[in-house]
């Protein structure tokens, strides 16, 4: 019986593939985790028992962050996918997934797909005064795959967005090896088919991996974990400059008078669309009950 230290690239039907000292073990938790109520991720950390090709998954290191939709861990960064075109791009569901990468600990990148059908400086200058790094892409040109690389390069990162902006398209284009399914544009609906099913790691040539992430979509607001309200703030990283300098201390940064952060709204410092894409989390953090922030954080 060997061991090693590996990571899970791949789940399915019970069974983790590990990828440890260059090879991919075929692996099956032991009995203890379901005693402990834990479920081995794809991204974790891990130490194998094994017997040849096959071995066993005694623990699972701590991990720095999860995801519960989908089933993903110890991510570095989150490229939030959008379209220039169909489907059409709605900013509040982008500051959304970038105030949910903040809460777990994940560096938000926003990536506009498909420019060669047009794009929106407008919209990507929003993010990128606001601090975040953006990119421009066409997965069917090439157009800016290289900086798209040098982005992913040594980190682990998952991809997001709604189905139909590309996310395989693209990754087919980083590693054409893969052929992933891609799906159409359904007109009806403005969105695209779910055309891939399983959460998997896949090695990049430059260093890294990415994870391809079926069902990430921004549609399911339930599984996105916002900050407590009173901290939603700090996960939009413009208002910071601005937050202390409010009249009272547990300024909701909303409606105040004397607020820092809305005095930089009116100068035109802080974008109006974000602020009122706060307001509008920050009223959905307050409904949230207790016990669904408790399950959330738990992967329940």
């Amino acid at each position: 019986m060997e061991h090693y230290n590996g990571t899970i690239i791949h789940a399915l039907s019970g069974f983790y593939y590990v990828e440890a000292a260059g090879v991919v073990f075929e692996c099956k938790a032991k009995g203890a985790f379901r005693s402990k109520k834990i479920t081995p991720l794809v991204g974790d950390a891990v130490k194998i028992e094994a017997d040849g090709a096959k071995g066993v998954i005694p623990g699972v290191r701590e991990r720095k962050n999860f995801l519960r939709r989908p089933p993903v861990a110890n991510i570095d960064q989150l490229v939030i996918i959008i379209a220039a075109v169909t489907p059409v791009a709605e900013p509040y569901l982008i500051d959304k997934m970038v105030s949910f990468a903040a809460a777990n600990g994940i560096e938000p990148v926003i990536c506009l797909n498909k420019a060669d059908l047009g794009r929106d400086p407008k919209l990507m200058e929003i993010y990128h005064e606001a601090g975040y790094r953006v990119a421009v892409l066409s997965a069917e040109t090439g157009e800016g795959l290289e900086e798209i690389r040098e982005l992913l390069k040594g980190k682990v990162s998952a991809f997001a967005g709604n189905s139909g902006v590309g996310k395989s398209s693209i990754i087919n284009r980083l590693l054409p090896e893969l052929q992933l399914p891609t799906g159409e544009v359904s007109e009806k609906l403005g969105r695209g088919r779910h055309t891939t099913r399983h959460v998997e790691l896949f090695e990049l040539p430059q260093g890294g991996r990415i994870a391809d992430t079926p069902g990430f979509s921004f549609f399911d607001p339930e599984s996105l974990e916002l900050p407590e309200p009173e901290r939603l703030w700090e996960s939009f990283r413009e208002f910071g400059p601005y937050a202390g300098a409010c009249r009272y201390p547990d300024c909701s940064h909303t409606r105040e008078k004397g607020c820092g952060v809305l005095e930089a709204v009116k100068a035109g410092k802080i974008s109006a669309q974000r602020h009122r894409s706060y307001c509008r989390l920050y009223e959905e953090a307050k409904k949230m009950p207790a016990w669904q922030r408790r399950q959330l954080a738990e992967g329940k």
